[in-house]
C-alpha cells in the first residue's frame, strides 16, 4: 500500500490534495485499509483522521462508543493515546461542540467531512506532530 493514491478517481483531502494514509497500526478506516475514505454505505462517515487523546477516548466512551477497550472477536486491540483513527464526522463535530475534539491530521481527512464541519473548525484542531 502506498501513502497516497495517484488514481484519478482517488479521494481528496480537505486541503484539495490526494488523501494520505491515516493509520495502519491499528488498521483504521471504513474499508480497513488505513485511509479515512468513505462511501454512501458508510452511514457514520468515518472521514476525519484524528490523533487519539485520553480526553477524547474518555469522552467517546461516555457517549457510548468505547474505542479503548479491546474486542478480540474483531481483532481490535483498543485505541491508546497517540493512535491515529478515522472518526465519524458527526461524532467529531459533537466533540468539537462539547470542547472535546481530538487533533486532526488534515492531509488524511477526506473532503467529505466538509459536509459536516468547516475547514476552519478542522484547522483549529490541526495536529502539529510529525507522525
Amino acid at each position: 500500500m502506498t501513502a497516497t493514491s495517484t488514481d484519478s478517481s482517488s479521494p481528496q483531502n480537505v486541503l484539495g490534495q490526494p488523501l494520505v494514509v491515516c493509520g495502519c497500526e491499528p488498521m483504521t478506516g471504513w474499508y480497513r485499509n488505513g485511509f479515512c475514505q468513505t462511501d454512501a454505505a458508510d452511514l457514520g462517515q468515518h472521514s476525519i483522521c484524528c490523533v487519539m487523546t485520553d480526553q477524547f477516548l474518555s469522552y467517546s466512551k461516555a457517549q457510548g462508543n468505547d474505542l479503548s477497550t479491546p474486542v478480540p472477536a474483531f481483532q481490535f486491540k483498543g485505541l491508546q493515546p497517540g493512535d491515529h483513527w478515522c472518526v465519524c464526522a458527526p461524532r467529531w463535530k459533537q466533540a468539537y461542540d462539547d470542547g472535546m475534539a481530538p487533533p486532526v491530521r488534515l492531509e488524511a481527512t477526506e473532503d467529505t467531512a466538509l459536509h459536516v464541519v468547516s475547514i476552519d473548525q478542522l484547522k483549529e484542531h490541526a495536529y502539529q506532530g510529525t507522525d
